[in-house]
């Protein structure tokens, strides 16, 4: 990692992605006042929930914000801009949808260690001390949209790119966790995405075992498109997600210190908020809509404290229409599943006669149901070999296991019926899941 003065970038940072995207005619830019905490996300979730088939989901930019009592904001939001659909999805890849694994194993396999530099976008704005405390500033300076409005009661970041650091080995992790506002310069972060934990409830794990009070942590709004797909993606624990981003760009990525906590962040960031987590008490979270549609009560989570707010001049802030799929996070993680589980059945299990695995998406958030699509005449011990192989794949993935035949679209409609009749060659129900 070498340190240089503002090199050129050979990567798109999110305003090129957005301007990708509009060229794409897969962006729409909305300039009347739009309140944040009423319409903002309904407006958008309503593509995912409406009836408009995937293909036509859009990604949209907000340039006029206003929250319920009136107040203006001056910094966009852009909502869908990652993955309101696949084809959003494979430009900020920029490889087509059949690539995108591809891309991925390379950058796994071939990853490219960052680039330290000192004249870094996110920094041309700085927030620190009594600028962040008080009405209109810090954390309520940024227009965060609230997620299910009538449910949530806070705005919530979901677009994020958490930073922490393992205080052992140094290995940095980012993760995509939501954190609910809770004062202009205090939130709680939701550090609980995979099983046993995410990276960075381990780094806090182990913090606390070597007694510090407090974790530096770095949240991170609006990474370029190469970044910002590290967050949801569940690579191993231990990977350094900038390395990855540097494979998946095929270049090394910028990355600056950030200002009050020993962490690195991409340079072209543009929102970082920086402070330390609570390692010794936990503070409440509000009710929060999930993936299965249901609301989840209060819980206890992490308390942060903000030591600074830096942002670029011309900032737009991304969120995710997350909560009741089928959602934006989850077109990304579908995105990313299904050609593993299809990888893992075709070349790791060498059962050749998989054509396709489908994850249901509507209110189970892929979770729930594995659909295998199968060629006719399978033998029905390969078959079982296919729903085995897939049922224990993934540790929160597949309670429930089908195969069809070829001439079932397990994504359609249509073939619901069918599903739930006669159209299976055999499922397995796997309830110890």
């Amino acid at each position: 990692m070498t340190d240089t003065l503002a090199p050129p970038r050979d990567y798109r940072d999110l305003h090129d992605h957005l301007d990708a995207l509009r060229k794409e005619g897969l962006l729409v830019t909305v300039d009347r006042p739009i309140d944040k905490d009423s319409e903002l996300h309904p407006l958008v979730r309503w593509q995912f929930v409406g009836g408009v088939d995937e293909p036509d989901r859009k990604a949209f930019l907000f340039t006029n914000i206003v929250d319920a009592l009136g107040r203006k904001y001056d910094i966009p939001v852009v909502v869908g801009a990652i993955a309101a659909n696949r084809k959003i999805y494979s430009v900020g890849m920029q490889a087509p949808v059949e690539q995108i694994q591809k891309k991925w194993d390379d950058a796994i396999a071939k990853p490219i260690k960052p680039r330290l530099v000192n004249d870094a976008p996110c920094h041309e704005v700085i927030h620190e001390g009594r600028e962040l405390i008080g009405d209109g500033k810090g954390l309520d300076r940024l227009p965060i949209p609230v997620s299910t409005p009538g449910f949530d009661s806070a705005p919530t970041l979901t677009a994020t790119n958490v930073v922490t650091k393992d205080p052992v080995t140094g290995v940095q992790n980012m993760g995509t966790y939501r954190a609910a506002l809770k004062a202009s310069d205090r939130l709680v972060v939701r550090m609980a995405t995979r099983v046993g934990g995410a990276g960075g409830y381990q780094h806090y794990l182990a913090h606390k075992k070597r007694g510090d009070k407090e974790m530096p942590c770095a949240i991170v709004l609006g990474c370029p498109p190469s970044v910002a797909f590290m967050g949801p993606q569940k690579l191993p624990v231990g990977v350094d997600e900038l390395d990855v981003a540097g494979g998946l760009a095929g270049a090394p990525i910028n990355i600056t210190r950030a200002r009050t906590v020993d962490l690195m962040v991409p340079a072209e960031a543009e929102v970082v908020i920086e402070g330390f987590i609570d390692t010794e008490y936990v503070e409440p979270e509000a009710p929060f809509g999930e993936s299965h549609g249901h609301v989840a009560l209060e819980e206890f989570t992490m308390p942060m404290r903000i030591t600074a707010i830096t942002h670029r001049r011309n900032p737009v802030i991304p969120s995710y229409i997350s909560q009741v799929a089928p959602s934006e996070s989850s077109v990304i993680k579908r995105v990313a599943y299904e050609p593993l589980f299809l990888d893992h059945l075709k070349n790791g299990l060498s059962i050749k006669g998989v054509k396709r695995v489908c994850l249901h998406e509507p209110l189970t958030g892929l979770l729930r149901v594995t659909t295998i699509v199968c060629e006719k005449c399978m033998p029905r011990t390969e078959v079982w070999r296919a729903l085995y192989g897939a049922a224990f794949f993934k540790g929160d993935c597949g309670k429930i296991c089908i195969a069809v035949n070829e001439d079932i679209d397990p994504r359609s409609e249509e073939h619901t019926s069918e599903l739930q009749s006669h159209s299976f060659i055999s499922y397995a129900v796997f309830c110890l899941k």
